[in-house]
């Protein structure tokens, strides 16, 4: 890491503020502190964490997630792994299985963290689920390095190469090539359809590599207490390299900042647009206003009187499952937000956290948490559609629901300005976008001393920091090349 130390001694620090107390303004944040800024983080709400937040959402002592809720990239981050967040009271706990996705016959896959244990149950499919994930399992600790940063030659070419050769590809045209049991296309079609992307849309097979790869290389936790922790635990890491957070504290324009050595803003291009006012020269405010959101989500919290009924009871075993079905049924389900439209058979995200962190609920009780995508700024309710889905796998999953929290895609952004339209990725991953985000800068804007920092910069959505580190980082060399001419 860049330090500015020597620089810095005997003199008065730099400045910087970061507006945004998201994960990704936390770990800039921390980078900056670290190197002997004097570093203000200022956010709008009341708590600090952006999506990754916890609270009271239904009834008392039910504690879920607003955002964030199952973390491996938090896990493989680079940047978080160099940082003490157990001594700072976050910790980690990993289900007995990664991941369950039930079929309509009653039986589920059980992604396990061993890749032969996962492709045992894929009958004919088996061989070829261990060459495709073998490899870039065992690769993973460089690969995740190339990954989680911006564009630019790889420090690991050869397993870039591998995992680009099959990453660029379209999850169909993946599938088509390497699997043929139902069991196997359904597995990768769930896991693919967290990019938000048609299956049938290149790239889209690169956001099912990677989540089978972490599934196997490092595991599905969740943090213990809830999301909050992950935040908490930052922030107590950014208060002991000297930083600092005000809440409550919503920064209306550049200018009310005053003039601190760096600013970097955890926000996504819509509201850079109206903090930079006048100071942004017209092009650039051209390529901001350009920029593309994703679907958004529609998200249910359910406070449960008992854990959820799964047919296929070694669901119970996995932190998160995917109800969808087959590869056609997810495929269908995801080219719908693209159209304008809903699925009336979506496919649905669940986490079911208290099952192996009962601290979350009263004793004998549970949370769950699920959502489907939509179009982005949706204003349509989906709650049926996704207790349907639910019931479909679980009969008799809605007598246990004790009380419910809904957000469709206007409730998210009220809580989080960052989920603009409800997407969670801070910028659709379609098209040239999907590499240069927010735009050919990237983290740079066309003001001194002004970076973005969201997850609308490389590397994208997830909580992994490295949009924060990565901008941190770059701010510091120019500020360093500054101060040396």
């Amino acid at each position: 890491m860049l330090s500015l130390g020597l620089l810095l001694e005997g003199s008065v620090p730099p400045t910087a503020t970061i507006v945004g107390a998201g994960p990704n303004g936390l770990a800039a944040a921390i980078v900056l502190a670290r190197a002997g800024f004097s570093v203000d983080v200022r956010e709008a709400s009341s708590v600090a964490g952006g999506a990754t937040r916890s609270a009271a959402l239904t009834l008392p002592g039910f504690v879920h997630d607003l955002g964030s809720a199952v973390h491996p990239l938090a896990v493989a981050s680079p940047f978080f792994s160099t940082l003490p967040l157990a001594d700072a009271g976050l910790h980690w706990i990993w289900p007995s299985a990664e991941l369950a996705h039930p079929l309509d016959d009653g039986t589920a896959i059980m992604v396990e963290r061993e890749v032969s244990d996962t492709a045992s149950q894929l009958g004919d499919d088996a061989a070829a689920y261990r060459r495709l994930y073998g490899p870039l399992v065992a690769g993973w600790d460089s690969l995740r390095h190339d990954l989680l940063k911006a564009i630019g030659w790889p420090g690991h070419p050869l397993a870039m190469a591998r995992f680009g050769l099959l990453g660029l590809r379209s999850a169909r045209s993946l599938v088509d090539s390497h699997f043929r049991s139902p069991r196997a296309r359904a597995l990768f079609a769930g896991l693919a359809a967290h990019s938000f992307l048609p299956l049938e849309s290149p790239v889209s097979a690169a956001f099912g590599l990677v989540l089978g790869i972490t599934a196997h290389a490092v595991g599905w936790p969740i943090p213990q207490g809830g999301a909050q922790s992950i935040a908490d635990a930052l922030i107590v890491s950014l208060h002991q390299a000297g930083g600092r957070v005000t809440t409550n504290a919503r920064v209306l324009s550049l200018r009310s900042l005053g003039n601190p050595d760096l600013i970097l803003l955890d926000v996504t291009p819509r509201q850079f647009l109206g903090l930079g006012s006048e100071e942004l020269p017209p092009s650039f405010r051209r390529q901001l206003a350009r920029y593309r959101y994703g679907p958004g989500v529609f998200k249910v919290d359910w406070a449960l009187s008992e854990p959820i009924p799964w047919r296929a009871r070694e669901c119970l075993r996995a932190g998160t499952v995917h109800l969808g079905g087959s590869f056609d049924e997810i495929a269908d389900s995801e080219r719908a937000p693209k159209q304008g439209v809903m699925s009336e058979r979506p496919f649905v995200l669940l986490s079911q956290p208290t099952l192996f962190d009962p601290s979350r609920a009263p004793a004998g009780k549970h949370v769950a948490w699920a959502y489907c995508h939509v179009p982005n700024g949706w204003s349509g309710s989906a709650l049926e559609a996704i207790e349907s889905q639910v019931e479909r796998f679980a009969p008799g999953f809605r007598e246990c629901i004790l009380g419910r929290a809904v957000f469709n895609t206007e409730a998210m952004q009220t809580w989080n300005e960052n989920l603009v339209g409800g997407d969670i990725n801070g910028g659709a991953v379609s098209g040239l976008q999907f590499f240069l985000r927010p735009t050919w800068r990237q983290y740079a804007t066309p003001l001194d001393g002004v970076y973005l920092c969201s997850s609308s910069t490389p590397p994208g959505g997830g909580v992994h920091g490295m949009c924060g580190y990565w901008a941190a980082q770059r701010a510091l060399k120019s500020y360093s090349r500054l101060r040396a001419s």
